[in-house]
C-alpha cells in the first residue's frame, strides 16, 4: 500500500504552538505552505540581490516538507525540543526514523526522488539553511498576526524568534525582513491601497 500522500494530508491535523494560547489556530499544513513560499524568497533574494545562483524551487520543496516528519511524531514545543543536546540528539534520531518510514509508503521506484527531502545532502546545505531562516520567519510573522489580534501570549516569543533569526546571520533573511516584514502589521485595505 503506497499511503505516503494520505499521510502527508495530515498535516492539516497537527496544530502548532500547543503550550500557548492563539487567537487563530496554525496547523502543519497552513506553517509548511508559508515556510515554503518564504524559503522560495529567500533564494530568490539571493540571487537578486546578491547574486547568488541558488535553486528557488528546490528550497521551496524542502520548505514544503521540512516539518513533514511531525505528522508521526507530532509538534514538540521548541523549550522541550531544545532543552538539552540530550534530548536535541535523541529527537534527531526519532525525526530520522520518521522520514524513513514516511519515505517507505512511497513505491520504490519514487523514493529516490523523495530520499534528499528526509536525507538532507551536503550539496544542499545552504538551501536547509534558508529552510531554517523561513521558519524563523514564519514563527515571527505568527507573533506579529497574534499581537495583531490582542493576545500578548507570543509578545517574549516575537522578541526571542527575532534575535533567533539575527542570530542565523543569513543576508537573505535580513533582506526579508527589511523588504517584507512591516506589511504583515497592516490590514486589509492598507495592503491594497483601499481596494478590497
Amino acid at each position: 500500500m503506497n499511503s505516503y500522500f494520505a499521510m502527508m494530508s495530515r498535516m492539516k491535523y497537527i496544530d502548532r504552538w500547543a503550550l500557548m494560547r492563539n487567537a487563530r489556530q496554525e496547523n502543519l499544513s497552513e506553517h509548511s505552505l508559508e515556510v515554503s513560499m518564504i524559503a522560495h524568497a529567500l533564494a530568490v533574494i539571493g540571487n537578486t540581490y546578491l547574486g547568488k545562483e541558488l535553486d528557488a524551487e528546490k528550497a521551496a520543496v524542502l520548505g514544503m516538507y521540512h516539518d513533514a516528519t511531525e505528522i508521526i511524531t507530532g509538534d514538540m514545543p521548541t523549550p522541550v525540543k531544545y532543552y538539552n543536546s540530550e534530548i536535541r540528539h535523541s529527537y534527531r534520531e526519532i525525526e530520522e526514523r520518521a522520514g524513513q518510514r514516511l519515505l517507505a509508503m512511497l513505491p520504490e521506484g519514487m523514493q529516490r526522488s523523495y530520499r534528499e527531502i528526509f536525507e538532507p545532502r551536503q550539496k544542499d546545505a545552504y538551501l536547509w539553511k534558508l529552510v531554517k531562516a523561513a521558519d524563523k520567519l514564519s514563527a515571527y510573522i505568527k507573533c506579529i498576526e497574534e499581537e495583531q489580534a490582542g493576545n500578548r501570549e507570543f509578545a517574549g516569543a516575537k522578541v526571542t524568534t527575532l534575535q533567533q533569526i539575527h542570530g542565523l546571520q543569513i543576508r537573505e533573511a535580513e533582506l526579508f525582513l527589511e523588504y517584507f516584514i512591516d506589511s504583515y502589521g497592516k490590514n486589509l485595505d492598507e495592503l491594497t491601497g483601499g481596494e478590497s
